[in-house]
């Protein structure tokens, strides 16, 4: 490629040609000024490019990737795709890229993304751009790289608007996947299924795996749209193999994905949806309810109908205020659709029967459709046509659709939202209320109707309220990255890096503190591999790379010293250092490409080998990692009873006017109709569908004691009540507290079997890897016995000097417990080793899914144990003591394992703060706390 000239010049061009918007042209100004300083190539210096990037942008703390990153966050509805070609414009015209790879993490938007690729579509993102249109680009996609596309000059020329049949060797070549067909491993019916991906295997046609051919590509760059998607460790490591110059990430919501989501190291650029809604660049985001109206009495069945009554309603009232609006201003019309989230296929196909067949006369028949997920979680191929043609079909005027909205489905027509069956966090996230904010007419038109999106919650008007008057609501937020809060310290923290005490022994790498060498006390042992010895620091490497590698075959890490194990580790540790990658791809070997063809004999290899692994067996506490699973197979039912205190139920009869809160600033108004609230024939319905909703109770096998109480509690009402219309209205406007009420006396009267679990042993250790932790500005790291005057403080600070512990630096959550502990360790003539577990070490689920890792683990000369230190008013709370069950289990399979392979037994102590004091040993703290 020529020398890049006039990079600042061509971004001006290119931001008047598409009329880019702010945040679209301050992302594109980013990115050109960073590559203004910054070479592409495919050996970058990470850590020049970070220090560089810092400068400017100190968001940026890692780039997530083997490879340079960076993540431009931009709301919903401003417009990814476009500064998307805006980017890849930029890039080619000025010479630094030829070649681009667009991820997409599902079919919706990888045929969405097709489509705004090809030339002529009315979103192509390159129109206007005269360079590309006299040499457009050639698009790849996942159904046509296997023939050559993209790689072959005599395959496909783009010849549509030049006759240059050459031009193809220099027109831009973009690659659309979908990330599924990166990892897919699909092949010919009938044919053995192979375990190697299909987009890696030779084709013939290429002369070699069309990734291999991708990942040799001197300038590739990667531009993932929707990036939170691809944090998942398969989609990461292909991406990783690819080995881009450029990863671009694209995202409304810059947080992995998961049961604890954190925010991305490689934020440069975030534009949140507080801020394109003070710009006037989506819809106004409102909340909707009844006036005086009660959720909380309402079955979940009767108030489904209901919201589904309003939002159509306000569907009716939307559609005259956009065709008014159409007339007056000699606009195009736009016909609004209401969307509806259900829940499961089920429940979609009940919401479509009920609206066909119930709902206003049957108006609505023909006018439905249902989209489903199939199995592998993507969208079929005729859900999402349907999806992407919603904003040009006549006929349909309500989508249901199942459970989660795929990013990548923005339309602009989507006015209504009636979320069934959703908490308030799930409704109001970019997730939902994402999918209807874009603009019909590409700007706010100062009519509410027209520049509203409408959420139907009655069932979740105020914590909806309440959650956008929230500091952390993404309505409300403005500041994401950058600044100060009462979350954030006045002076940047510092960053403190420790690999283990075995990584630093046997390959002499250093601790670091805001990336400087610090020194640590290694209990005087001596470096193995000898630091001045580059080659053999980088073999003792490799070592601890192929033991990981082997660490799932092995019951622990004495095994390392068996002849025919630590001849296996041998021969792979030459194996690598002889050929070199790439041919150990599955191993991590970034780093070691100068190994081939140094003075290194293989007995020199053996000796390191041995020695490494001696060092690992003596440093490393084997914690093994267990699968333990609830089986969920638990068997429960109900006593017979009677209805007690019936006497406290009096409840009276209860406007029906429509309420719509903006949530942007709170301003209120309101739309009246007549209502038409559902009915039932038989007024113990009403009770008893509240009921069946319990996830406990079984309608067959409890119908009968069912029907009993609910008639008890209805003579009762009738007791009291004039008439029967009262009681309906009762039953209608009061009805969860009704359920609710004979629900709670039915609890009385359960019966349960415990549950029973299953786990399982699939590693017998693992080679530690290295610890971060924050401390605070100002501070250095602290000795561990010195005495801590502010006890608050503990959890800025960091500490050394430890014996036993197999990580030079620790931090701890509080005084009493865990640092007291930690200096009772170190004490204990009987403790060998001990850590405290890095997150995922453990996967141990205790309620619901939820994770437990323990605070201690300890290697002591005849057990392990693992300890929880906690405050002696909280042992007997009902987390903690789940906790302790499950940790418990973990141990007796852990102790499976131990006697199966004559390994020590493990055990787990809950520990009081106030027990722990200097002088106490763990064989009394095993005697006395021991949870079983």
């Amino acid at each position: 490629m020529s020398t890049p000239i006039n990079g600042q010049k061509i971004a001006n061009q290119l931001a008047a040609r598409l009329s880019l918007r702010s945040p679209q042209r301050e992302s594109l100004d980013i990115l050109v000024d960073l590559l203004e300083q910054l070479n592409l190539s495919q050996d970058p210096d990470l850590q020049h490019w970070l220090s560089v990037i810092g400068q400017q942008h100190p968001s940026v703390k890692d780039f997530e990737r083997t490879f340079p990153s960076l993540c431009f966050a931009l709301a919903t509805g401003v417009g990814k795709t476009r500064l998307m070609g805006a980017m890849i414009a930029w890039l080619y015209l000025t010479g630094r890229s030829r070649h681009f790879l667009v991820l997409a993490p599902n079919l919706t938007i990888y045929e969405k993304l097709k489509q705004d690729f090809t030339l002529g579509n009315p979103k192509y993102v390159f129109a206007g751009i005269p360079e590309i249109s006299q040499t457009p680009p050639v698009i790849i996609t996942g159904e046509d790289y296997e023939s050559g596309r993209g790689v072959r000059l005599d395959y496909a020329v783009p010849m549509t608007l030049t006759a240059d049949l050459f031009a193809y060797e220099s027109a831009p070549h973009i690659n659309i996947f979908n990330i599924a067909k990166i990892n897919a491993r699909d092949t010919k019916k009938g044919a053995v299924k192979s375990s190697v991906a299909k987009v890696r295997r030779l084709q013939e046609y290429i002369g070699d795996s069309y990734f291999d051919y991708l990942a040799e590509l001197p300038d590739l760059v990667v531009l993932m749209d929707e990036a939170h998607r691809y944090y998942a460790s398969a989609g990461a490591k292909a991406i990783n193999d690819l080995k881009p110059v450029l990863g671009i990430e694209l995202t409304a919501t810059p947080k992995t994905t998961g049961a604890k989501p954190r925010d991305f190291a490689n934020i440069i650029y975030h534009y949140p949806l507080a801020s394109a809604l003070n710009d006037g660049f989506v819809k106004i985001p409102a909340v909707a309810t009844r006036k005086d109206f009660r959720a909380d009495q309402y079955s979940s069945k009767e108030l489904e109908k209901i919201k589904l009554e309003d939002g159509i309603h306000h569907h009716e009232y939307v559609k005259v205020e956009l065709q008014a609006y159409a007339s007056t201003h000699q606009a195009k019309l736009v016909k609004p659709f209401m969307l509806v989230v259900a829940q499961d296929t089920s429940h979609a196909g009940a919401i479509k029967t009920l609206i066909e067949t119930e709902l206003f006369e049957g108006r609505y028949q023909g006018k439905v459709i249902e989209v489903h997920s199939n199995q592998s979680g993507e969208e079929s191929d005729e859900a999402m046509q349907r999806l992407l043609a919603v904003e040009h079909d006549e006929n349909t005027e309500i989508v249901i659709h199942v459970n989660k909205l795929k990013e990548g489905w923005d339309v602009t027509n989507l006015y209504t939202i009636v979320p069934l069956r959703a908490s308030a966090s799930e409704i109001l996230t970019e997730q939902t209320i994402g999918r209807g904010l874009r603009l019909p007419y590409g700007k706010r038109t100062g009519v509410e109707a027209v520049d509203r999106l409408t959420i139907i919650a009655h069932d979740r008007f105020q914590e909806i309220v309440d959650r956008a008057n929230d500091a952390e609501s993404i309505i409300q937020k403005t500041i994401f990255i950058g600044g100060d809060d009462a979350d954030i310290p006045d002076k940047k923290p510092q960053i403190i890096t420790a690999p283990s005490c075995l990584d630093m022994l046997t390959t002499g790498k250093m601790a670091t503190q805001d990336d400087r060498d610090i020194g640590a006390d290694l209990r005087g042992f001596k470096n193995l591999v000898g630091l001045g010895n580059e080659q053999r620091i980088k073999v003792a490497e490799i070592v601890l790379k192929v033991v990981e590698e082997q660490a799932a075959k092995l019951a622990s890490s004495k095994e390392l010293s068996k002849e025919d194990v630590q001849a296996s580790v041998v021969r792979r540790v030459q194996q690598v250092v002889r050929d070199n990658p790439p041919m150990q791809s599955q191993l991590d070997l970034r780093g070691f490409e100068n190994l081939v063809g140094l003075p290194i004999s293989d007995e020199e290899v053996a000796d390191i080998v041995y020695a490494v692994t001696g060092k690992l067996i003596e440093l490393t506490l084997d914690v093994p990692k267990i699968v333990v699973l609830p089986t969920r197979e638990v068997n429960y039912g109900f006593q017979d009873f009677d209805l007690q205190r019936l006497e406290k139920v009096n409840f009276q009869p209860v406007s029906q006017e429509i309420l719509l809160q903006h949530l942007d600033n709170n301003q209120t108004t309101s739309i009246h109709w007549a209502g038409q609230d559902a009915h039932e024939e038989q007024l113990d319905n009403y009770l008893v569908r509240y009921l069946w909703d319990k996830d406990e109770i079984d309608y067959d096998e409890h119908a009968e004691l069912l029907y009993k109480l609910t008639g008890q509690l209805i003579t009762h009402l009738r007791s009291y009540l004039s008439n029967e219309s009262q009681v309906e209205n009762i039953l209608i406007y009061w009805q969860k507290q009704l359920g609710e009420f004979i629900w709670a006396q039915m609890r009385e009267h359960q019966w349960t079997t415990p549950t029973d679990y299953i786990g399982k042993v699939i590693q017998g250790f693992d080679v530690l890897k290295p610890a971060t932790f924050t401390l605070a500005a100002g501070e250095q790291p602290r000795d561990f016995r010195a005495p801590i005057t502010d006890k608050r403080a503990i959890r800025q600070m960091v500490f050394k000097g430890f014996g036993k512990c197999c990580y030079p630096y620790q931090k701890f959550d509080s005084v009493e417990g865990e640092w007291r502990l930690a200096q009772l360790l170190e004490d204990d003539g009987d403790v060998l080793k001990w850590m405290k577990p890095a997150s995922g070490q453990f996967r141990i689920e205790y309620q619901n899914g939820q994770n437990y890792e323990p605070d201690f683990v300890v290697e002591c000369a005849a057990y392990y144990l693992l300890i929880e230190p906690k405050r002696a008013d909280q042992i007997d709370t009902a987390e903690v003591q789940l906790k302790a069950r499950a940790a418990s289990r973990w141990c007796g399979y852990a102790n499976e394992h131990a006697k199966n392979n004559d390994n020590k037994l493990w055990f787990y102590l809950l520990v009081p703060h106030d027990a722990i004091m200097l002088g106490r040993t763990l064989s009394s703290f095993k005697s006395e706390h021991s949870w079983t």
